[in-house]
């Protein structure tokens, strides 16, 4: 039993009986300490067009079925996001059980590359639901490297000064994310990628995400119901 939730549920009784839910807090936008640039609210407006009529082929099959339920899951929208942001390449952090992976990799283009970070294979996670042929073609691969450390994530320089879009979604644990994020400002992103970070009205992402002060926007009403923001992350010089 987690006992945080446990005791959270007896201090703030969950007014909705559901078996699965985060707690949260309503923060005013006046509170933020950054606005949305206009690329990232002409982005998220073309990309919610976009996810209402796309739909992930081949996931029913896999018993991915939810991949396909928008708004509510973030899936349909990071697919229209790599559409509309034409990325040729995609760093993912955070592989877990692929559906995300699967779902950028249905637009990624046939010159384009997706690298997926984890600290464990994706086939050691249950179910599996990627296949060896996803990975196939070449344009999609996992690598298993902790990029907490910034001489791990140096290693990797290259392919992620390269990115267009960057996804986080790792452990939220209010210390792993805030990590990469000082990586990446110590790693310098030349190309100004769009980094999306997943479940931001978890408690411990709150902080996280508030704190930002690179240009960002909530998505969540056309993402995930944990909440889905993007970030416009500023052009920087390779450290």
């Amino acid at each position: 039993m987690n006992i945080r939730k446990w005791l959270l549920s007896m201090v703030l009784p969950p007014p909705i009986p559901l078996r699965h839910r985060v707690y949260s807090m309503s923060i005013p936008p006046d509170a933020s300490r950054s606005e949305p640039s206009e690329r990232l609210v002409d982005l998220a407006l073309k990309a919610a067009v976009r996810a209402r009529n796309l739909k992930i082929e081949g996931a029913e099959e896999r018993n991915m079925g939810r991949i396909n339920k928008w708004p509510g899951e973030h899936y349909r929208m990071l697919a229209a996001l790599v559409a509309e942001l034409q990325a040729k390449t995609i760093v993912e952090i955070g592989t877990y059980q692929g559906r995300a992976s699967f779902a950028m990799r249905s637009q990624l283009p046939l010159d384009g590359r997706l690298v997926s970070f984890d600290v464990v294979p994706w086939t050691s996670v249950q179910p599996v639901l990627l296949k060896r042929e996803d990975f196939a073609d070449g344009r999609m691969r996992q690598e298993i490297a902790d990029l907490r450390d910034f001489n791990v994530m140096k290693r990797h320089a290259d392919l992620l000064q390269a990115a267009d879009f960057i996804l986080v979604d790792a452990a939220k644990d209010g210390e792993m994310e805030q990590l990469f994020i000082n990586n990446f400002r110590r790693l310098g992103l030349p190309k100004g990628p769009i980094v999306m970070f997943d479940d931001i009205h978890e408690w411990k992402m709150l902080k996280i995400w508030h704190e930002l002060p690179e240009a960002k926007l909530d998505i969540s009403s056309f993402a995930h119901w944990a909440g889905s923001g993007l970030v416009d992350w500023p052009r920087s010089a390779v450290s």
